[in-house]
């Protein structure tokens, strides 16, 4: 969830105060960084626009909280890059340290095909001897694993690994023709399970994931993607898995391709 994502705030914060569930039940996060300015307009040039200025980390934070207040618990940076200047603006990386000292948990989340350069920039980034961070957020599937080194020196370093994006942007779970494709129905096939299950199980062997987000939009993509805790993958399965890995380039240049919807 992030400030950019519309409503998703105000649905978010609703549909915890209909659960009603006890405080600390649930990890609240959310992320700062970019403005929404498309008003639910699908064919507009410009969805949101990147600032990770410390005015809009603050702006940010309290339009958040005036909505999650107290169950907010996670707050990350929307997409650090090294071209946003983020991780070498001591003003923002102190506020961050500040915000860390509170009661809130301070991340990162990366994309695009240098986010191993980005996060081990971020592992070194320190204020006055403090780590303003503690968790990363980053994309890792079976076409771009170009991540995973990076991500198990952050798990060493005692941050918690959240993975997005473990279906390519749904893109491992469609029917249709593609090499890839073929190969997770024929390892679902094995498995007898479904196709989003194998590349979710995929995900989840990988020993430095802490939490691998599902991103369903039905209750049945749900439940297809919760199928993907019982599954064990073999070797050869991970082996033919393998052969599906594309060039970071590569495989960011056809996600910027993607239509909004």
């Amino acid at each position: 969830m992030a400030r950019s994502y519309g409503l998703a705030e105000q649905f978010l914060a609703s549909w915890l105060d209909r659960c009603g569930l006890p405080d600390g039940t649930l990890l609240v996060g959310s992320k700062w960084g970019y403005t929404y300015t498309a008003d639910w307009q699908i064919g507009v040039a410009v969805h949101e626009v990147k600032d990770h200025s410390l005015a809009t980390l603050r702006r940010q934070l309290v339009e958040t909280r005036r909505l999650l207040g107290d169950r907010l618990s996670l707050y990350q940076v929307h997409s650090a890059t090294l071209e946003s200047g983020v991780l070498d603006d001591r003003a923002v990386l102190a506020e961050l340290v500040a915000l860390g000292e509170g009661n809130l948990q301070i991340g990162l989340t990366t994309s695009g095909p240098r986010q191993a350069e980005v996060l081990r920039r971020a592992l070194a980034v320190e204020i006055d001897g403090r780590q303003p961070f503690t968790t990363v957020q980053a994309t890792w599937n079976v076409l771009e694993p170009s991540v995973g080194a990076a991500l198990a020196e952050a798990h060493a370093a005692g941050w918690g690994v959240i993975v997005k994006e473990a279906l390519a942007n749904g893109r491992l779970a469609q029917p249709g023709p593609g090499h890839a494709r073929a190969v997770l129905r024929a390892i679902a096939r094995r498995r007898t399970t479904t196709v989003d299950a194998v590349a979710l199980a995929a995900t989840r062997a990988q020993p430095w994931a802490d939490i691998v987000l599902s991103g369903a939009a039905t209750t049945a993509q749900l439940a297809s993607n919760l199928s993907a805790a019982s599954v064990e993958l073999e070797p050869d399965d991970l082996a033919d898995l393998a052969g599906l890995v594309e060039t970071p380039e590569r495989y960011w240049a056809e996600r910027s391709a993607l239509p909004w919807n």
